[in-house]
């Protein structure tokens, strides 16, 4: 995995993922950005629900979960002092289908947060992550 990102001016860089989708991280304006772009620490948090979120689609279609519609909301916190590491945060799954079964729904979480997700492993050294869930009969 490679990536590059170039300065675009104040506080702004822009990149490319490697099939071609642009991004822009800005800062806020206290700390001398524009607010134009995600913040770099925001893309960590994208990443996490992306990835745990991925694995509980995955997992969830092999465990016969009929799961119809996923969303993911995260709530962090940082640390005061630098490095404004995240301390904590938490998962919360809002998961929409047909007779999802709680038990399976539960492990199916666990498998992504014990095993398969590489960004919240990477975190894990540093964030203490929970989660709760939420099903929506359909």
């Amino acid at each position: 995995m490679e990536i590059s990102m170039k300065w675009k001016g104040g506080m702004k860089f822009g990149g490319v993922s490697q099939f071609g989708h642009p991004i822009e991280t800005d800062v806020s304006l206290q700390s001398g950005g524009e607010e134009s772009g995600y913040r770099p620490i925001e893309l960590l948090l994208f990443g996490l629900a992306g990835c745990t979120g991925f694995d509980v689609i995955s997992i969830g279609q092999k465990m016969r979960l009929n799961i119809t519609a996923l969303e993911i909301n995260i709530k962090a916190e940082q640390r005061e002092e630098p490095p404004k590491a995240i301390s904590k945060a938490h998962i919360e799954y809002i998961v929409s289908g047909e007779k999802i079964d709680p038990e399976k729904l539960e492990r199916v979480i666990e498998l992504s947060e014990e095993k398969y997700c590489s960004v919240g492993a990477t975190l894990s050294g540093v964030t203490r992550i929970t989660h709760s869930y939420t099903i929506k009969e359909e």
